[in-house]
């Protein structure tokens, strides 16, 4: 492969000295993540800069304490699918009011608990939520917001990470929803439908023609149960190009296609749930590498850590994209990269890194920000959990320390 010294532009370049120096004085860490805030603060305020769509954050994508503190800076909302995310939200001091519990696994004893910390928007994804929010309203003298969960079904059969048109748990289809009354639900203020069933999506185009073709059966079901549509939740799913192929989205091409589709939908409110696309470009992850060899004329790498700490490209076939953290002129090489778990399932990808990459360097994958360390599978062979940093204002913080394993074995 052809020598190349330009710097990626996900990879900002005020951190290298920084980031050498560190992993110098911290050789027992055997990965961390560092997210740069300011670059973060950057780009949610070019998000924010437009009235036409409400924006949540997917608290899924990152939960790291300082990552929600910068969201809520910014005039963020809050979407949390479980205790432990709403726990984490409101100790940042997010008012309940902002937030939105979405989920498939809602009990009622979830549902009660939120009710009575201060959650008045929901997402019913099933009859049971949808009663059980009307008995717990009842119960509790509130009049929760909320909005109906549906799956739809499209003629191309296309996989995708977040079902496409597989059958999954995520809300119910138009004939079930139809067998419901919104006058019979009186404690509850249905006012919207929430439909989102794509993931990383990469193309303006196409993600304008589902929106496009959700309008006519979300109105019809709206009309069919007797309720007027003031809220339309289209979730996220605004890709990544982590393969770096050029398949940017546009921002402003996504908020003038969302301006029709408001429009269309004769909606009040178009909410959009944002996660990867609006804090994967933040974030880094850097790891060790212990072991160089060659197997049948294939260069291997194996890092100090894996899927252990990121997870994702292995199970979207999506690689991340690395550099070599220090300078080399060496012309770029296809390595192999695994980590240390027994599974062959530990591996980051195949990736482009100068030829004399070897034992001691560190390897930087650039949009780490979503997906990282909470979708791992950090217990898995008993090695250390990953520190998280942040960067802010030319000073790199630690948020949490690296972890052996005897941190959580009993």
């Amino acid at each position: 492969m052809t020598s190349t010294h330009v710097i990626p532009d996900w990879f900002d370049e005020r951190l290298r000295g920084e980031l050498l120096a560190h992993h110098s004085k911290n050789s027992h860490e055997n990965g961390y993540f560092v997210y740069q805030l300011d670059t973060l603060k950057d780009h949610l305020l070019q998000l924010q800069q437009q009235d036409v769509i409400k924006l949540w954050f997917a608290v899924k994508a990152n939960p790291l304490s300082k990552i929600i503190q910068t969201l809520d800076s910014a005039g963020f909302n809050f979407d949390v699918a479980s205790a432990g995310e709403l726990e984490q939200v409101l100790a940042q001091g997010v008012s309940p009011q902002r937030i939105l519990n979405t989920g498939p696994a809602k009990s009622k004893v979830q549902i009660t608990s939120f009710i009575k910390q201060g959650v008045n928007i929901f997402v019913a994804e099933s009859l049971n939520q949808l009663f059980w929010l009307n008995e717990a309203a009842l119960e509790n003298n509130v009049k929760p917001q909320v909005l109906l969960r549906v799956q739809l079904q499209w003629p191309e059969g296309e996989k995708n990470p977040l079902g496409g048109n597989s059958l999954t748990p995520f809300g119910l289809s138009v004939a079930e929803w139809q067998s419901i009354q919104v006058v019979d639900f009186q404690q509850l203020d249905i006012c919207g439908l929430h439909i989102f069933q794509w993931g990383n999506m990469l193309s303006n185009e196409k993600m304008f023609l589902l929106w496009s073709q959700m309008i006519v059966p979300l109105t019809e079901l709206a009309n069919n149960i007797g309720m007027r549509l003031k809220i339309l939740d289209l979730g996220g799913g605004l890709g990544i190009d982590y393969l770096q192929q050029g398949n940017n989205l546009s921002w402003q091409k996504i908020v003038a296609d969302l301006a029709v589709i408001k429009e269309r939908a004769g909606v009040e409110e178009l909410w959009l749930e944002l996660g990867r696309f609006a804090v994967a470009e933040c974030g880094y992850y850097v790891v060790p590498v212990v072991d160089r060899k060659v197997n049948y004329q294939q260069e291997q790498l194996v890092l100090a850590a894996g899927i252990n700490h990121l997870l994702r490209p292995a199970i979207t076939d999506q690689p991340f994209p690395a550099m070599l953290l220090r300078e080399s002129e060496k012309s770029l090489h296809a390595f192999d990269i695994h980590g240390p778990l027994c599974t062959s399932m530990d591996k980051l990808g195949q990736l482009p890194l100068p030829e004399d990459t070897t034992v001691g360097d560190s390897i930087v994958f650039g949009f780490s920000g979503a997906y990282g360390f909470t979708e791992s599978m950090p217990f898995f062979l008993c090695h250390s959990l990953a520190a998280e940093y942040v960067y802010s204002q030319g000073e790199l913080t630690e948020v949490r320390s690296a972890q052996p394993a005897t941190w959580y074995l009993k």
